[in-house]
């Protein structure tokens, strides 16, 4: 007598199957073929991988795009898009400390909601990551072109700008993020005391900024405070979110920690703290040096007060080295998440098994990078900003959400967990978080939610007809 053939699972099950977190940690241990990812990175290390991934994008890139929405409250702006993130932040810690993978908020979710709302939250992150590199390095140009123009030079507009932007192509966006997958490739150590680096210069560049521009403060800028009113704070607020995805790129180190259930809460939680007194900091003293109607989106806003306060054109040729070099970090930090996410979801067979293999010589995943590195280059070199940043809003918005929610349903659901950080105030925090991250996602453009559901749609059926039936839970 022959036993019966398993019950074929249905569509409804798999999406709702969740991953053990033992399951997650021992292939995290396991790595791929047997090669895991090398641990030698310390708290240090992690703080500044997440301060690289963050510090600059929204004030060297999005600045002068989020002015002309809220006028001189963009600095509320900033306050209210860092509380919306730190709520979030706080949310991340407790599971960074609790699963620590490289997988980020996609293994959070496919542990705690199941592989359906994992697949959303991952093809998420996907997009956050990839898009946001491409946008930094976008208005990486600007700043090469303000460095050209000290020696009388100008970037002819067919190299400098995407086809949308009056170009043909962003050549310098595209070379940037080729350099940093360079980078990336013999190693996440190495690759981490490059960005240690690039961070220092560029928190010394944004302390250089803020003494400068406030030798030129005027009160008088300040006044009207919000001509646009409480929809264009909130609406520069939603853009400005694109500022602070560099904490969850921390958490995409799980694997490379040497302590992750001790340091990534750690480092999660200082470089939020860092990044937004920053910034707000900064847009103070931006407002305060130039009259907020000045503002473009087409300029690098910083260099030209800068230049306009000192009256010198070298002082403009160290501030555009520094920005680019500030860029350089945000790209090389979030690249390297984008290519960390990816591996957690070939190993679950949710893409294609590629993204996922190891080297065994350098314990990096090389082909992962350097595919990764080439598309994300020729976005960055095609695509316009301001869609670039308003499509990583909403991919970040969603995936912390949903991990404000992963939170709630595992403390209700393993409250024996081991974790090395607690939310404070919970549920509280977490409620509000997922709150403020909605808020934010509704004063996004129409566009925006309509790419985003074409986004949505083309990963349900990659998902169909790959992920489906290549997960590793199946």
């Amino acid at each position: 007598m022959t036993s019966a053939s398993p019950r074929p699972t249905s569509l409804r099950q798999q999406l709702a199957r969740r991953k053990p977190i033992d399951q997650l940690q021992a292939e995290a241990a396991a790595g791929v073929d047997g090669v895991p990812l090398r641990r030698s990175l310390g708290v240090w290390h992690l703080t500044m991988i997440s301060v690289g991934a963050t510090l600059g994008t929204g004030i060297l890139v999005v600045l002068g795009t989020a002015v002309p929405l809220a006028g001189p409250a963009v600095w509320i702006s900033f306050v209210l898009a860092g509380v919306a993130a730190l709520l979030s932040a706080l949310s991340y810690a407790e599971m960074a400390g609790a699963v620590p993978t490289s997988g980020s908020s996609y293994s959070y979710t496919y542990a705690t909601m199941g592989e359906g709302i994992a697949w959303v939250c991952g093809w998420c992150l996907v997009l956050e990551y990839a898009v946001s590199v491409a946008a930094v390095a976008v208005g990486a140009s600007e700043y090469v072109d303000e460095t050209l123009r000290v020696f009388g030079l100008h970037l002819p507009a067919a190299i400098a700008a995407p086809p949308g932007d009056g170009g043909v192509v962003n050549l310098p966006a595209a070379v940037l993020v080729l350099l940093a997958t360079a980078v990336l490739l013999p190693g996440a150590r190495e690759s981490a005391w490059a960005n240690t680096l690039m961070v220092v210069v560029k928190i010394a560049l944004l302390v250089f900024f803020v003494v400068v521009a406030f030798t030129a403060f005027r009160s008088g800028n300040f006044a009207p405070l919000a001509p646009m009113g409480a929809a264009g704070v909130t609406a520069a607020a939603s853009r400005l979110f694109f500022s602070y995805i560099g904490f969850d790129a921390a958490s995409t180190a799980g694997e490379e920690a040497k302590d992750p259930r001790r340091d990534l809460p750690r480092a999660i939680i200082a470089s939020i703290v860092i990044v937004t007194t920053l910034y707000i900091l900064v847009a103070v003293a931006a407002i305060g040096a130039r009259p907020w109607t000045s503002f473009s989106s087409d300029e690098a806003s910083l260099v030209r007060i800068v230049v306009d306060v000192t009256g010198q054109p070298v002082v403009a040729l160290v501030f555009s080295v520094g920005a680019v070099i500030a860029i350089a970090s945000v790209v090389l930090t979030v690249l390297y998440g984008q290519t960390r996410i990816l591996l957690t979801m070939a190993r679950d067979g949710m893409v294609p098994k590629v993204f996922g293999t190891v080297s065994r010589r350098t314990g990096t995943p090389v082909p992962n990078t350097l595919i990764v590195g080439i598309v994300v280059a020729v976005g960055a070199a095609l695509v316009p900003l301001g869609e670039l940043a308003d499509a990583t809003s909403i991919g970040t918005l969603v995936a912390f959400a949903l991990v404000n929610v992963s939170v709630i349903v595992l403390r209700r659901t393993r409250p024996d967990l081991e974790r090395s950080y607690r939310v404070p105030l919970f549920p509280v925090v977490p409620v509000l978080g997922t709150l403020c991250c909605v808020l934010l996602a509704v004063f996004l453009g129409a566009g925006t939610w309509i790419a985003f559901g074409l986004w949505m749609v083309a990963g349900a059926v990659l998902y169909l007809a790959y992920g489906r039936r290549h997960s590793t839970l199946r």
